[in-house]
């Protein structure tokens, strides 16, 4: 049951990618979507926090700390992701936001903080080949997504990553209902000024409504819960393979949905890509590295 839960808030990161990709096909702003998805996650985790206010670590200034880094990361994560979409498609967009732990590696092999060998080069130089081939980036008659997509689609993993740190440091000392609340807060604090004022003030009368509120229940109330339930009960090494079903439902979404088109090569790349990363993520895991 509890590989059913992360499995279920990787669908639902999926989905809410391709939501967001319907609402840009009419006009709207990444950043707003951004907003509206972290601020009406807001709400749910605060509802989440009333009902199970016991042990919250709310007096804790460590849980305070980190969770204000999360907030940090997840705003990235979620502001370069729809930049990325917007920028390419759902498809690129995400499997490159799930390539971005093996740039967290290199970061890691600089920093001294991880051992480099050959499995971890090897897989570096495989996910290196998809990316070239995913992105079209040695053909610019061909490219379906331009470098500023491509550059936010890969920061938005590593935000992504640090939002992951941080909640891991911030979970000794308070609830998870606590930290994502803190880190929504300061997403909704930062993201609010970002985006376009005229069409954040629009979406509270949009008839597009339904979907905002899909967007933010499905891609940061209900998920965020469910992952964090689910992954208190699975091993590591199962949930990085769960998580392969967010990039395959965004891509599948954005395909058939979207009428988004992947070429052969495309499609090979982003194959390269998440089986890599994923074994990547299942080898660290054994072998106590950075990740753990």
């Amino acid at each position: 049951m509890s590989t059913t839960f992360v499995a279920l808030a990787a669908l639902c990161w999926g989905l809410s990618g391709g939501i967001g990709g319907i609402l840009m096909s009419y006009g709207w702003d990444p950043l707003v979507l951004s907003f509206y998805r972290g601020a009406i996650g807001l709400l749910l985790v605060l509802l989440w926090l009333v009902l199970r206010p016991r042990d919250s670590g709310l007096a804790n200034y460590r849980l305070w700390f980190w969770s204000v880094l999360a907030g940090l990361g997840v705003s990235g994560n979620f502001a370069f992701y729809f930049v990325s979409i917007a920028q390419g498609s759902v498809a690129v967009a995400a499997t490159l936001m799930y390539s971005a732990p093996v740039f967290v590696y290199l970061v890691s092999f600089a920093l001294r903080l991880e051992r480099p060998n050959a499995a971890k080069w090897t897989a570096i130089a495989v996910v290196m080949t998809g990316i070239v081939l995913l992105t079209q980036i040695c053909d610019i008659d061909k490219r379906s997504v331009t470098a500023a997509g491509i550059g936010s689609g890969l920061l938005a993993g590593i935000s992504y990553a640090i939002f992951i740190f941080s909640f891991k440091y911030a979970a000794p000392h308070g609830s998870p209902q606590a930290i994502l609340s803190i880190a929504f807060a300061v997403l909704t604090a930062i993201l609010v000024w970002m985006g376009d004022t005229d069409q954040t003030i629009a979406a509270l009368s949009t008839h597009d409504w339904p979907l905002f509120i899909s967007l933010g229940a499905l891609g940061a109330g209900f998920s965020f819960g469910l992952y964090i339930i689910g992954l208190n009960y699975t091993a590591p090494a199962v949930a990085s393979v769960m998580a392969m079903v967010e990039p395959v439902t965004a891509s599948l979404f954005g395909v058939v949905v979207l009428q988004e088109h992947l070429t052969g090569s495309q499609i090979v790349g982003m194959g390269l890509i998440l089986v890599t990363v994923t074994a990547l993520s299942i080898y660290s895991r054994y072998h106590r590295s950075f990740y753990d």
